[in-house]
């Protein structure tokens, strides 16, 4: 029990890595294509789809990382992003600050 919770703390911390989380996303969308649309607003580091285990089926959302924050600026100067037919729900991940740890030696 304890060890599933680890694994969804870290999942969710993993996920702030992330600049943008997509919602909505149409079944026949794949990663690759999800990566392919979003690169033409930059350079994209990483989409993670996750799928869901008992149907096969991605989840309809994502999450995209980019290589510059102003990557991310390009995204959200548009105002729809349509997939499909679909009309996609952007939100931006708030930026974790990294925090220097102390050397325990101090």
């Amino acid at each position: 029990m304890a060890a599933a919770g680890a694994v969804r703390a870290a999942g969710r911390r993993s996920r702030a890595l992330f600049d943008i989380f997509v919602a909505e996303v149409p079944w026949t969308v794949s990663s690759k294509e999800l990566k392919e649309y979003f690169s033409q607003f930059g350079s994209v580091q990483r989409c993670q789809l996750p799928f869901d285990k008992d149907t096969g089926f991605h989840r309809r959302y994502c999450w995209i990382k980019f290589s510059s924050s102003q990557d991310v600026q390009n995204v959200f100067q548009k105002d729809s992003h349509i997939l499909e037919g679909a009309k996609l729900t952007l939100k931006q991940q708030p930026r974790r600050r990294r925090i220097q740890r102390k050397n325990p030696s101090d």
